[in-house]
């Protein structure tokens, strides 16, 4: 056998023995996550804090993982058309869905909830948690939270707090103040900030509970002061207001957004989503511009996420139901 014969022999078995092996390394290509565009389904309006940060994410797990991941605003009542949206869709982890605290009063807050939040999704990580602010005009007699307890006090039912709608976290943060405070007080609802805060402007209500982000214009240009914070430990954005507890007051509300996948979603894809949020939300500039807007970057471990979405569950439907709120 010449030389030239006996190498093309080699190669022949070579590629001969290789053939058994193709189709495992082209599925093996083939099964790289993500694979193509992936779509985050939020149930709020574009512009607000959780738009925002699934904005900022979505930009930093396209830039790792290699594909475009891209924001569907679907805002409605109990984020009900976004989660069926994502339910209903193909669970290799092209549609993920951003869920927060809000999903968690859900389930107690309707009559029905047509989806189950434990079971029909899985939990990849959180993304950031926030507290409340405790607002008053500048020019109101209440310098602490302090006063206004003793006031309320003196004044049973004779202050208003206002919050955003009826069954919102601000608003049931308000009932578990009172609760805790051991005050009477009329929490009036409405239909979005701004109105709370003309409410609060003009002298409608005594006292605002909402976010920071929300808040910040006016705090800025002084027009409202804070007299607490409903977070356990004092936020980084604000560590000159005191917390809830400091006040004497055993309640703390922290409201949070995170990232979940349809029920069945392969643990692979929940991987190395878990992986790339950990890694993303641990980059000091992303943390710093989710702190300007009031929200502490924070991933987590699935399991982590699964204990809170329980545990919330549990804590809101004992807060509706100690309310009296009707259900929706």
């Amino acid at each position: 056998m010449s030389l030239i014969t006996r190498r093309r022999t080699l190669r022949l078995a070579a590629l001969t023995a290789a053939l058994p092996f193709l189709p495992l390394c082209r599925a093996a290509a083939q099964g790289l996550y993500p694979s193509r565009p992936v779509r985050i389904v939020v149930p709020f309006a574009a512009g607000g804090v959780a738009d925002v940060t699934a904005r900022l994410v979505a930009d930093k797990l396209g830039a790792k993982l290699g594909n475009r991941f891209y924001i569907e605003n679907q805002p409605g009542a109990g984020g009900i058309a976004a989660a069926r949206t994502v339910i209903s869709s193909q669970p290799d982890g092209s549609t993920l869905a951003l869920l927060s605290n809000g999903t968690a009063i859900s389930v107690s807050l309707f009559k029905k909830l047509p989806f189950d939040p434990v079971k029909d999704f899985m939990p990849v990580s959180s993304l950031g948690v926030f507290d409340f602010l405790f607002v008053v005009r500048a020019d109101a007699p209440f310098k602490t939270m302090e006063d206004f307890i003793k006031a309320a006090k003196q004044n049973p039912g004779r202050y208003n707090v206002g919050t955003i709608n009826l069954g919102s976290t601000q608003n049931l943060a308000a009932g578990m103040f009172r609760t805790a405070a051991g005050i009477d007080f009329v929490t009036i609802p409405h239909r979005g900030t701004p109105e709370v805060l003309v409410s609060l402007l003009q002298g409608n209500v005594d006292v605002a509970i909402d976010s920071y982000s929300a808040l910040k214009g006016n705090l800025v240009d002084k027009k409202i002061r804070a007299l607490a914070a409903s977070g356990p430990l004092r936020s980084k954005i604000t560590p000159d207001i005191p917390t809830l507890r400091e006040n004497g007051l055993e309640v703390s509300i922290e409201s949070w957004n995170a990232l979940f996948a349809p029920a069945g979603t392969p643990p692979a894809v929940i991987s190395t989503l878990n992986g790339a949020l950990q890694e993303i939300l641990a980059d000091p500039a992303l943390k710093k511009q989710l702190l300007e807007l009031g929200i502490d970057a924070r991933a987590s471990t699935p399991d982590q996420l699964a204990a809170r979405l329980k545990a919330d569950i549990d804590k809101w439907k004992a807060v509706i139901d100690a309310s009296g709120i009707e259900k929706q």
